[in-house]
Parts: structure tokens; sequence; C-alpha cells
């Protein structure tokens, strides 16, 4: 066994011929800071390259959360104090999110709680996602005037119809069975079974990516929680798939008023307390990113957080959201009008020597 000294917000361990890594920030939902990426990133190429370690399994202490996130209220002080985390974290973060697209081996991220935004980037780019009835998952960042960054516009623009497109822009939450079916997660297992899922994970010798699916769909046929409740948006897919079908975000609006369902106005009525800019850009990404790799979407994320970083909205979201959380954020511009065109070029435009390597 080899681990990190007690107490580190994440612990690496070796366990057989697994290679684990437990986020261990509990009180903080495992929220993602630098110096846990900075833990993670060099680990995970060791295994990668390293003859001894078959698989990399990923999950959160605690109960509560896998990872409700990235540390994003210090990532906007670093911006206002002008500290170089503002370009750091991201940077650093969206290499993180490379390498485990990109790793080797079978990934598999035990997403059992909470997970969000860079919870979602930790673990939605590997092989394997589990799923349990505990999972909450969201990319919510249009309401704190950022964008659903970690690769976002790579996978998000993938899931069935106008899906993705939909989750994006509102931030809508799915729970349980229902991340799977989304096709967030690849299984869904129920949360008392994680247990000896991850013992047998753990004694599999020299896996192939077929022995690990045959594990875990065998789990998951075990698992027949929720099995009968239908998918909380299939009566809404059709809908989603028509409305969200538009060439700018003003029209989908549009089509959110003019349909007069329940479900129409209360999308329009989400959307109208979204940042105008986020839901721009996030529209715009999404629409690129289509077409992209995971690589090219990255370069272009970071572009757009430091655009982010640069503009108005991603501190007042953060303010009005996580710090004073009176949840009434004055976003400027105040509406989807105000947001010319040309702030929205100039957010995708290269950073030239400063653009992210990957």
């Amino acid at each position: 066994m080899m681990s990190s000294h007690v107490g580190s917000e994440v612990l690496l361990e070796t366990v057989g011929n697994a290679g684990v890594i437990t986020l261990n920030r509990p009180k903080a939902l495992n929220a993602l800071n630098i110096s846990m990426i900075r833990c993670m990133f060099p680990q995970l190429k060791k295994w990668e390259k390293d003859s001894e370690t078959d698989i990399v399994i990923i999950k959160g202490a605690g109960g509560k959360a896998f990872c409700a996130g990235g540390d994003i209220r210090a990532v906007t002080e670093a911006g206002k104090s002008g500290d170089s985390l503002a370009k750091d974290f991201f940077r650093e973060e969206y290499i993180l999110n490379n390498a485990i697209g990109t790793f080797q081996k079978p990934y598999v991220a035990l997403i059992d709680g909470i997970t969000m935004g860079g919870g979602v980037g930790l673990s939605v780019h590997g092989h394997f996602r589990v799923a349990t009835e505990k999972t909450l998952f969201a990319m919510p960042e249009t309401a704190i005037g950022l964008f659903p960054d970690v690769g976002g516009g790579y996978f998000l623009p993938r899931l069935q119809g106008k899906l993705g497109l939909f989750l994006a822009l509102t931030g809508f939450r799915l729970k349980g069975r229902d991340v799977q079916r989304a096709g967030v997660a690849t299984h869904f297992v129920e949360s008392q079974k994680l247990g000896a899922l991850q013992k047998e994970l753990v004694d599999l010798r020299s896996p192939s990516m077929s022995d690990v699916t045959k594990l875990l769909d065998s789990y998951q046929e075990q698992s027949t929680l929720d099995i009968e409740k239908p998918f909380v948006l299939q009566q809404h897919i059709e809908a989603i798939n028509r409305l969200f079908q538009a060439d700018s975000v003003e029209q989908i609006v549009e089509n959110l008023k003019n349909d007069g369902s329940p479900f129409a106005q209360k999308q329009a009525e989400t959307l109208a307390k979204m940042s105008p800019t986020s839901l721009k850009l996030t529209f715009r990404q999404l629409q690129a990113g289509a077409t992209m790799s995971l690589q090219e979407v990255l370069v272009m994320e970071y572009r757009l957080s430091q655009a982010c970083m640069r503009g108005h909205d991603f501190y007042e979201g953060v303010r009005a959201v996580l710090v004073d959380k009176d949840q009434s954020p004055k976003w400027k511009p105040s509406t989807l009008a105000g947001v010319s065109e040309q702030s929205v070029e100039e957010s995708f435009a290269s950073l030239e020597e400063r653009d992210l390597r990957l």
C-alpha cells in the first residue's frame, strides 16, 4: 500500500494492481482545488506507464459527494487580486481532464453523491462512470457567470438530441439512475454494492476494457432500485429537441415562450435568471464543440475561462451564489440583446502564446 499522508486532500493508494484515488475534502464536498490537481496529475501519468498498475479507480470520501465542483471561490479571489491562480487553475485542471480522457488503462469513476462541474471533469471523460441512487449531476455554471467547462463542450453535445444543450443552459439536475439514462454515467449500481464492486475491480488481473464492462454490467443487473421509474425527462424529450433546436439563445427563449406548456414556461423562467453572457458563450461553445476533439474543446474552453476572468459576471455570480448567498446577481449586460456578437467573438479568440498547450 502506498498512500499519501493522513489529512491530505487527496489520497493516492496502490491496492493490489489498482491505483485508487480518493478525493478527501468531505467538509467541502470534495471540491477540487489546485493542490489536489497537482497531486493527481503526476500520479495518473505514473500509473499509466507502470506495468504493475492495471486499472485506476477514483471516488470521493464522506458519503455525500464524489466532487461538488472546482474551488471557484479561490479562483475569483485570485482574479480580483491578479494572482496567477486565475490562469493556473483552469490550465492545470483542463490538462488533468485531458489526461483522464486519453488514459490508456481502464479508469473507473464511482460517482456516488454530488457530481457537478469540476467533479464531472474528473469522471465523464474516463471509460467508466458508475452512478448510484445518491448521484446528483449538474453543470450549473450559467448561474454563476461561467460556462460548462472541463470538457463540457465535448461531452454535452454528444448526448441524445438536444439534451446536452438543455442541461448546459438550464443547469438542470439529474439524479440517480437518470444520470445513466442520460448517458452521463455508463452504469448504475446501488450505493451499498460499491464496496464489493471495488474489491472485485481491484482483484481483476490485467483486465481488458471488456473485462471491466462485464463486471460492471453484472453489478448493474443486480441493481434493480428505481428500475421501473421512467427517465425524469422522458415525457419532455420531444419538447427539448424541438424547442432547443435553434440558431441562437434568443430563438430558444422565443420558442419556450411561444410553446405555452408548463415545462416550457419553467425553462424560460430558469434561463431568465442565468447570466446572459454565459448563455451566449455556452450556446456557441456546444455548437463548436460538437465537431471538435476533446483537445480542441479544452483549448477553446481555456480561452473562454480567461474571458470570464476578464469580465464581470463570473465574479458577480460567485458573490451572489457562494459568498453573500443572496441569490440575486446583477448581470452586466442584463439582457441577451445587450450581449454583442463582438464580445462573444472576442471570448473565443486565440490567446496566442498564452493558449493552452496539450
